[in-house]
């Protein structure tokens, strides 16, 4: 079934690249109007883009009241700053939680005040894999991330009275410019993607496809709910492949 957003409007943080570009694609070509907020420009045809630093919440603020209406938005922004937790300075965590948590906070918040005086709305937010385990090297990133949960409980919890539903997207390794370089070294991936029932990273299309189903009223009694784009990488505890019954190439495990 198709899933259409005419005439809706769609905003998108961290819309410049990777998911959220990903993300503007699938809604336009759905027919919504799209805004991405990033601070990076979006040159994608038919995107309307607002160049922001989306830590400035007042600016945040006085860019949504250019928009005559939000029917779904897309918290979607997001840094990752590998380092061992006795290596993380104080920068470096202030930082992640900055952009991953406390302005997520404050454009939800924003975004909900506008959705609760029309009585309808759908936000998503991008979580993690992350957000339910401990990789290592990752202390800030994924103490963001598991943050970003308890936001989409209590905000479903509060916002669902007013006709708002408030869902997750919790992606595994999926390829983006900020991953391609591991994509790139088979080293990395060849293990990684051992572990992963369909043997292989995602693509951000496959994010944005959840996202906008989650968004839609396809999903109308889903909230509170965070879902896994990971390949199965959360239900697989041992390896699933191996050099004995399979092959591994191009990027990907096919049985032999």
């Amino acid at each position: 079934m198709e899933i259409r957003f005419d005439r809706m409007n769609v905003l998108i943080t961290g819309g410049a690249g990777g998911i959220g570009r990903a993300c503007l694609r699938r809604f336009r070509d759905s027919g919504a109007n799209t805004w991405s907020f990033d601070r990076a420009d979006n040159d994608e045809p038919g995107i309307q883009s607002v160049s922001i630093d989306l830590t400035d919440h007042t600016s945040f603020d006085a860019h949504l009241d250019s928009l005559a209406s939000i029917d779904v938005a897309v918290l979607n922004a997001g840094i990752c700053r590998p380092q061992l937790l006795d290596q993380t300075t104080q920068e470096d965590w202030r930082s992640t939680l900055e952009i991953n948590l406390t302005a997520v906070f404050f454009h939800l918040q924003a975004i909900a005040r506008r959705m609760k005086q029309q009585r309808s709305g759908t936000i998503v937010l991008t979580a993690s894999t992350n957000s339910f385990d401990g990789e290592p090297g990752l202390i800030a990133y994924n103490a963001s991330k598991a943050a970003l949960l308890g936001i989409l409980h209590t905000a479903a919890n509060e916002l669902g009275p007013y006709g708002i539903r408030v869902n997750a997207v919790c992606p595994g390794l999926i390829q983006t410019p900020l991953t391609a370089a591991a994509f790139e070294n088979e080293s990395i991936v060849k293990p990684y993607f051992a572990a992963l029932p369909l043997g292989r990273g995602g693509q951000p299309e496959e994010v944005s496809n959840t996202i906008a189903f989650l968004a839609s009223n396809q999903a109308s009694y889903i909230t509170g709910a965070s879902i896994f784009v990971d390949g199965g990488q959360m239900a697989s505890k041992f390896a699933t492949w191996n050099d004995q019954n399979a092959t591994f190439a191009n990027g990907e495990w096919k049985l032999n």
